[in-house]
């Protein structure tokens, strides 16, 4: 009961420190609620951003290994000529890989280009055209929202059809239902046999909604896909409970024969995973981090002052009062609780603000932008933890001060 006394008379005092002395406890609340919500805004922007690209590297495939000709991260020399000279995976090396591999699930060679979509007097440009095997729904989920997907013999045999993405579907079609119409692709016709469901684009502008899917088979009677323009690789997906090491160890070897490549060669050909993109920016997330922390500390430093300043004065308002607590029996801690609590409850204060302007900067800003914007738990109990930190810290000297005051001295004060 003592301490629930405590919080409650504290509270009062707190209420009265603004309530009486409203510039100087707006001057030092104001360092803590902009402290709390600079370093609480920048861990939302991060957290945010973090989980975003994540999510948008995710969509690549967190268990999915690319054979390509380029490597996605660099390390010791960068010899762009040795990369230069390197060939482009091929559409009889993913038949290879399946044939040969133990650990692979599935494999998919993909290429693509970008062309212009017609339908009649309606067109859309700059459209992806990914051109794929049958295996490609095997390795990339996705859903239609109509239409079906293309068959392993229509695949084979290379049938000129396509499955469009509901961005291409709303801009060409003006609501109708694109299946079973015709479409142009560079002047050669493709019937649509299905429509993507709306999935939105991720951070890296990467999704299905602007894309067109074709078999790989049909595609390469109209485009040349050993041309690196087209961007060749070959999508490759382990067997359950297969880890990406053992098959990227497999498929070094595999691609190795494939190529003839001696011994003493090194690899001719990357394996990429999403993991290396995601490394890439942990870095810059902790160096962001560290700035946040920085900016909003000096901020929080400067209210920590204020929030010590009004302690003491408040102790030197409070001498008499403290004496009469101590000659009635009042114990030390008694006293040091007392003031330590309203330290933390002034220092709260300022942070709920903080806490507050930060939620409101959220709403406002996913209101104005195309992009998720969030404000977690583990950010509200961070800035909670940071300001009842910074009360402990700044009234700890004031509390023990009142503490230790000699009870005839206090009341004598003036």
């Amino acid at each position: 009961m003592l301490i629930f006394f405590l919080i409650k008379e504290s509270f009062v005092y707190a209420i009265n420190s603004l309530v009486v002395n409203k510039l100087r406890t707006f001057l030092s609340l104001l360092g803590i609620t902009i402290g709390i919500f600079a370093m609480i805004s920048v861990f939302t922007v991060i957290n945010s951003l973090e989980r975003n690209i994540k999510d948008s590297i995710g969509s690549l495939g967190d268990n999915v290994i690319y054979l390509q000709k380029w490597p996605w991260q660099f390390g010791g020399e960068y010899r762009w000529w040795d990369y230069m000279k390197r060939p482009v995976p091929s559409l009889k090396e993913a038949e290879e890989i399946r044939e040969r591999s133990k650990l692979v699930k599935s494999a998919c060679f993909i290429a693509g280009a970008q062309k212009t979509v017609k339908y009649k007097s309606n067109y859309a440009e700059n459209i992806e055209i990914d051109a794929v095997e049958y295996t490609y729904h095997d390795i990339k989920s996705f859903e239609l929202i109509s239409g079906r997907y293309f068959t392993q013999s229509e695949s084979a045999s290379g049938k000129n059809i396509a499955i469009i993405g509901n961005d291409i579907a709303t801009e060409l079609f003006d609501g109708k239902d694109p299946v079973g119409e015709t479409i142009k692709i560079g002047g050669n016709k493709l019937n649509v046999i299905g429509v993507f469901s709306k999935e939105g684009e991720d951070m890296f502008g990467m999704g299905l909604d602007k894309k067109v899917l074709v078999p790989i088979n049909y595609f390469k009677n109209i485009i040349n896909i050993k041309s690196e323009t087209t961007g060749p690789a070959i999508m490759i997906e382990p067997k359950e409970n297969v880890s990406l090491t053992d098959l990227k160890e497999e498929l070094r070897g595999i691609v190795r024969t494939i190529r003839k490549q001696k011994p003493s060669v090194e690899d001719n050909f990357a394996l990429n995973q999403a993991s290396l993109i995601s490394q890439g920016f942990d870095g810059l997330f902790i160096i962001i981090d560290i700035a946040g922390i920085i900016i909003g500390g000096f901020s929080i430093l400067v209210g920590g002052f204020g929030i010590a300043n009004i302690m003491f004065v408040s102790v030197k308002e409070q001498t008499q009062l403290i004496g009469i607590q101590k000659a009635l029996g009042a114990k030390r801690y008694f006293i040091l609780l007392q003031f330590l609590f309203e330290a933390i409850i002034l220092s709260l204060i300022g942070g709920i603000l903080g806490l507050i302007f930060v939620f409101a900067g959220v709403k406002i800003f996913t209101s104005m932008y195309d992009m998720e914007i969030f404000m977690s738990t583990g950010n509200v109990i961070t800035g909670l933890i940071l300001s009842i930190s910074i009360g402990i810290i700044s009234g700890f000297v004031p509390a023990m001060q009142a503490s230790k005051l000699d009870p005839v001295v206090a009341i004598s004060t003036v």
